[in-house]
């Protein structure tokens, strides 16, 4: 996801005012699952676990309930592919999202969400939650629940082809922010309804061409998109039956970037984004 950078005095300040004017599309390269034009439905896979700290899987629980407020996406949650378990490896499952906790390491991120791209379109996803840095124990600055709730919501978020809505660092009221939550800080760790909107102008085809915007509130900044969507004939996402790839991130990947590609020999593509611990290792 986004790459946490050190705040400075104006940065704080920024965070707590209303910036004017609309933000650009926030769509992610035109990313998206394949759908018959009016939204879909997606399964994602639990693999998490709470150490008494984390509660991962009732965070994963209000971020799915949140996102499925959206007029396109509908979210269920079963059993992931390792249930019960804490996963290092998160291993994707075609037609799916896979989410998963582990002590990555302190290697610098808090989360990453990976998605692969098959005949132009996202096959399957998975999303790894750090406890490094947001479980039990750790001295992390952002160890707190909000925080937790706010890379959730992102990362998950990602896997439906969101970027981010700005990354500044300052609140814009969406958990598609650079914002870091504390422990009494509640304002980014939802979706908006810009991110409800730029869905729309994702999935929706009847909003093709057209224009869509929100005018933002006090807590909540405008946004603008216009509408990309389109019929692409399939109602069942990965039905074409994509076959699985490891995930982990390219050797090659350079650290002081946030999005990574490789090229996979089963011809898939990989997109991995990181969201990074602050201070930035």
């Amino acid at each position: 996801m986004k790459r946490l950078l050190a705040v400075t005095v104006a940065a704080v300040a920024l965070s707590a005012t209303l910036v004017s004017g609309a933000s650009a599309n926030h769509s992610w390269s035109g990313y998206h699952w394949a759908t018959g034009g009016t939204g879909f439905s997606l399964v994602l896979g639990s693999n998490l676990t709470s150490d008494g700290t984390t509660a991962w899987p009732e965070l994963l629980g209000t971020a799915s309930s949140q996102w499925s407020s959206s007029d396109v996406l509908n979210l269920s949650i079963t059993n992931g592919n390792d249930p019960g378990r804490l996963s290092r490896k998160c291993s994707p499952t075609s037609g799916r999202d896979e989410i998963c906790n582990y002590k990555y390491g302190n290697n610098g991120w808090l989360g990453l969400a990976s998605i692969w791209l098959s005949n132009g379109h996202i096959a399957q996803g998975t999303v790894k939650l750090n406890d490094s840095y947001l479980g039990a124990g750790s001295t992390y600055a952002y160890n707190n629940a909000n925080e937790r709730q706010h890379v959730v919501c992102q990362e998950i978020g990602h896997t439906w082809g969101l970027d981010h809505q700005d990354t500044s660092g300052a609140a814009y009221g969406t958990c598609m922010d650079y914002f870091h939550n504390t422990a009494s800080d509640t304002t980014s760790t939802t979706p908006d309804q810009g991110d409800y909107d730029e869905l729309d102008c994702i999935y929706n085809a009847k909003d093709a061409g057209q224009p869509i915007s929100y005018a933002g509130d006090a807590t909540h900044h405008s946004h603008a998109c216009t509408g990309t969507g389109h019929n692409d004939g399939l109602a069942t996402p990965g039905a074409a039956g994509f076959g699985n790839a490891g995930e982990e991130i390219p050797s090659w990947a350079n650290p002081n970037e946030s999005v990574y590609v490789t090229h996979l020999p089963n011809g898939m593509t990989e997109i991995t984004y990181v969201r990074w611990a602050y201070p930035f290792h």
